[in-house]
């Protein structure tokens, strides 16, 4: 099975389902922030070992101990996804840490700084630059 294979995509998101639930439903471990998703997952094409991208909301303390806590309860989560995905090979499980919804919330706030800025910069140039007594401004051509 290659890499990109339509099998191995399939095999990728039902793994990334079934590891969301069980992190979300099934484990107990107070360490492990609930505001946890399962970015992404891959899974080797020879099915034994799977890199599982976790994204947590949260300081870097709070990261550090999902991760950590994830990472205890491996096992536990191994036999969960054994028992919820028929698979000849259960995948050996590896926890990455991944900024991306963190860096995509980052950008957006700054986005929306740069757009209200320009907005009370935009809104004073217009009272200051009114047209003179017989002068017309000229259209915008967009």
């Amino acid at each position: 099975m290659r890499k990109n294979s339509i099998k191995n995509t399939r095999i990728n998101g039902e793994v990334q389902k079934e590891l969301s639930n069980i992190i979300r439903n099934e484990i107990k471990d107070p360490r492990i922030s609930p505001m946890t998703s399962v970015v992404s997952v891959e899974v080797t094409p020879d099915l034994k070992y799977c890199k599982a991208y976790i994204s947590v909301l949260g300081d870097e303390q709070q990261q550090k101990d999902t991760i950590d806590g994830l990472k205890s309860a491996e096992g536990f989560i191994r036999k969960q996804l054994a028992h919820s995905i028929n698979l000849r090979n259960t995948p050996q499980l590896t926890f990455i840490a991944d900024q991306s919804i963190e860096y995509g919330i980052h950008m957006s706030h700054m986005i929306d700084e740069v757009n209200k800025k320009n907005q009370e910069m935009g809104t004073s140039a217009q009272e200051h630059s009114k047209p003179n007594d017989g002068e017309q401004e000229a259209p915008l051509l967009e």
